[in-house]
């Protein structure tokens, strides 16, 4: 089984891993990036195994890039509301 990229995000208390380009929510933590990494494996598998090709969002995507862009937020200043998410409205650079 092919897997779709996975993002690994370190948190002050843990890790947590979402794989990209599924339907739904597929999301898992652990403490460490190995065990976060492990846990989102075995729910993607079980998310597909329960939803088969319906599973994916787009069997057209050849590739997904990931690229940090820095931005910075004033501590009440540049800070919108957008349907109950916060957004930064500034960027560095």
């Amino acid at each position: 089984m092919d897997f779709p990229e996975i993002i690994v995000e370190k948190h002050p208390d843990g890790y947590v891993a979402y794989p990209l380009g599924l339907r739904g929510i597929v999301i898992a933590e652990g403490d460490t990036y190995e065990e976060a990494l492990a846990e989102v494996k075995s729910a993607i598998q079980f998310h597909i195994e329960t939803f088969g090709n319906g599973a994916f969002e787009n069997d057209d995507i050849m590739e997904t890039l990931v690229a940090e862009a820095p931005a910075r937020c004033a501590p009440a200043e540049g800070v919108k509301d957008a349907g109950g998410v916060r957004v930064c409205c500034h960027k560095d650079g």
